[in-house]
């Protein structure tokens, strides 16, 4: 399988690219007041506003480091009505893909109800890459926010 590869703080961790749409250098955003701290906001992707997510700041708390590696990846998100949305993602060292069989993959050992996107790992010859899974990603929360259809009044 291919994975793109990105970081957050020190940590490695892959998107399986069949979940990835298409990856952009980091555009500007424009911000959505009120917005939950991890919604950067949304940016206009070929006509269609795309609700874009800090990774950084929805796993650690701390805003996405701005440089030239870091990009917004664009992944197929799964809405509630079973129809996949874009959602952007901005992920930091988001500039390499690589190759790992799914069974290489082990589970890490340990699990949290809140970071339930955290996948297996696998190791390389510089550490473990953890599998980030975007269809888990986002809280409730968060994702009701994003993509809460409205009422038919």
């Amino acid at each position: 399988m291919l994975f793109l590869l990105f970081e957050l703080a020190r940590d490695r961790y892959v998107l399986d690219v069949s979940q990835v749409a298409e990856v952009l250098p980091l555009v500007d955003i424009r911000q959505m007041p009120q917005a939950p701290t991890a919604v950067a906001g949304i940016l206009n992707y070929r006509g269609t506003p795309v609700p874009v997510i800090d990774v950084s700041q929805l796993t650690l708390g701390r805003p996405a480091e701005r440089r030239l590696s870091t990009r917004i990846v664009l992944v197929h998100y799964p809405g509630a009505d079973g129809q996949p949305r874009l959602l952007g993602l901005i992920a930091e060292r988001a500039t390499q893909t690589v190759r790992r069989e799914e069974k290489d993959f082990v589970a890490s050992g340990v699990t949290s109800d809140g970071a339930s996107y955290l996948g297996p790992v696998v190791a390389d010859a510089r550490g473990l890459l953890q599998w980030l899974d975007v269809r888990t990603l986002l809280p409730p929360a968060v994702r009701d926010v994003l993509f809460k259809q409205p009422s038919a009044d």
